[in-house]
């Protein structure tokens, strides 16, 4: 299965609870955490939730 690297490159202050929780949940806890995460329907909507806060790039 296909891989999706995900790297948080905005701060989550002043983000709403819903977004930090979403990065949380994606293991993104400080600015430049990165993570690889499979590429499925879940981690689609998690990355279209807080796109403005991180980059993706396939692993």
């Amino acid at each position: 299965m296909a891989q999706l690297k995900i790297s948080l490159i905005k701060s989550l202050i002043g983000s709403k609870k819903d977004q930090i929780a979403t990065a949380q949940a994606l293991g993104l806890h400080k600015i430049g955490d990165t993570t690889v995460q499979p590429e499925n329907e879940q981690t689609k909507g998690k990355v279209a939730k807080i796109s403005h806060l991180i980059e993706v790039s396939k692993a």
